[in-house]
Parts: C-alpha cells; structure tokens; sequence
C-alpha cells in the first residue's frame, strides 16, 4: 500500500482535528481551533462552524486553510498525523440540496450532540477541498501526497450512488444484523463489545460505534478487502464478513 492510501486510511479512521486559519483580526497571523470533522464519500473533510466564530470570519476572508489530523494524545510525536492543506468552501443549504441534507444526516450520526446547533440557524457546514497532504506515518515513513492520490479518485468515481444509498444500508445493518457487527469487531479487531451500530459506509469501509464490555464508547473503523461501489457490493462485502467472523466465534 503506498503513502497516499495509508494515509487516507488514518484520515477516514478519525474525526478530529485542529483547523488552521489567516486571522483577519491580525493580519498574517495563523489561527488554530478544535474542528471535529466528518468526510464526505470523496474523502473530503466537512466541519460545521457558526457563523460568529473567529474561524468562520477568517475563513470568508480569506478560504485558505489547513487540518492537522492526530490520534491519541500519549505520545504526539511518535504517533501519526495528517496535515492537510486545501481551500474551505460553504456547503449551501437549499431546499434542493441533497448535497447539504446526506451531509447532514451523516454529521449527525457521528456528532448527535450537534443536533441543537441546526436550531439556531447560524451553523454551516464547510467542505474542505484538499489540495496537498502531509503525512507522517512513524519514523522515515513520511512525505507529500497531491490531494487527487489522498482522495483516490479512481475509487471514488462512483460515490454518489454509495451517498445516495448510505443510509438504507445503514438502518437496514442496524435493525437486522447488530449481531454480525458485534461478531466483526472480536474477529477482525479483537474487541469485545455489548452492542454497536453503524455509523457510516463508504467506498473502502465502515465505521461504527460501539459499547465496550466497560461502558466506555468506541468508534472502530473496518476496511474492506476492495472497494465497493453501491448497495450490492456493500452486501456482499459485508456478507462475506460475516461468514469469516460468524464462523470464527462459533467455533
């Protein structure tokens, strides 16, 4: 696997970050934040922001920006990180946007604590179109990768049908297959878990969240053998999972 796709792995396996904007109160000087994110299904970063923050300003002015992208917090040099650079453009919310409603359907299921934040009617979501990434993968695995190779445009060219289909194939996995999903995370990550529900599904994997045997909640990421590119594929992919992991804790 080469850099470009480890490191658009690490990038759909986490949803925060720190967004890095061009103060427009203090001309030339950069302006950090916390910025939880999800990615649409062409790998993009998405942030919902208000319309009063200071990045929000920074960004009208001026819609050059950055994301450092991390993991853990007990040993940030040793870990991985992701800095991506690209250009924040104001996703519109009209009543023909599906673009903003699957957006919005799809934020929710990872950050339902948002909810309120859609009342107040100055939130907006943001995409973020990358143009260059910095990856570090650990010591002497490191370097550039064009945003066209981060976002795998070869393996995205079919996304908005998977979009349109996501959450069909979400409801359906929850209401009738929770226990194949609790059977994946002890077969493919060793995890034991109490019940987990599916968050999200995209061209190369799924994301769910689950309740460990101690309460604690835990987003795990699954990544499939080859991309998939509609509902079909998803069923077969997720099948053949589930004959794997089935087999295995039965055993």
């Amino acid at each position: 696997m080469n850099l470009a796709n480890i490191a658009r792995q690490f990038l759909r396996s986490n949803h925060n970050g720190i967004l890095s904007t061009f103060s427009s109160k203090f001309s030339g000087y950069p302006f950090g934040s916390v910025a939880p994110f999800i990615l649409d299904h062409s790998a993009q970063p998405i942030i919902l922001i208000s319309s009063i923050a200071e990045h929000t300003k920074n960004i009208i002015a001026n819609p050059k920006v950055s994301l450092l992208v991390f993991e853990g917090d007990e040993d940030l040099q040793a870990n991985s990180r992701l800095t991506l650079i690209g250009e924040a453009k104001k996703v519109e919310s009209t009543e023909a946007s599906r673009d903003y409603e699957y957006l919005k359907s799809r934020y929710l299921r990872y950050f339902p604590q948002s909810a309120g934040y859609f009342a107040t009617h100055d939130f907006s979501f943001y995409r973020i179109a990358i143009k260059h990434a910095r990856f570090i993968a650990g010591f002497g695995k490191m370097g550039w990768v064009e945003g066209h190779e981060l976002t795998g445009s070869k393996i995205t060219s079919d996304t908005s049908i998977l979009s349109i289909q996501e959450t069909g194939i979400i409801d359906h996995m929850n209401a009738d297959h929770a226990h194949s999903m609790i059977a994946y995370c002890k077969y493919f990550h060793g995890i034991s878990v109490l019940n987990v529900e599916m968050l999200g599904i995209d061209n190369e994997g799924f994301d769910t969240k689950a309740t460990l045997v101690d309460d604690s909640i835990k987003i795990i990421r699954f990544t499939f053998d080859k991309p998939i590119i509609d509902a079909q594929s998803a069923r077969v992919a997720l099948v053949g999972m589930s004959k794997l992991a089935m087999n295995k804790t039965s055993s």
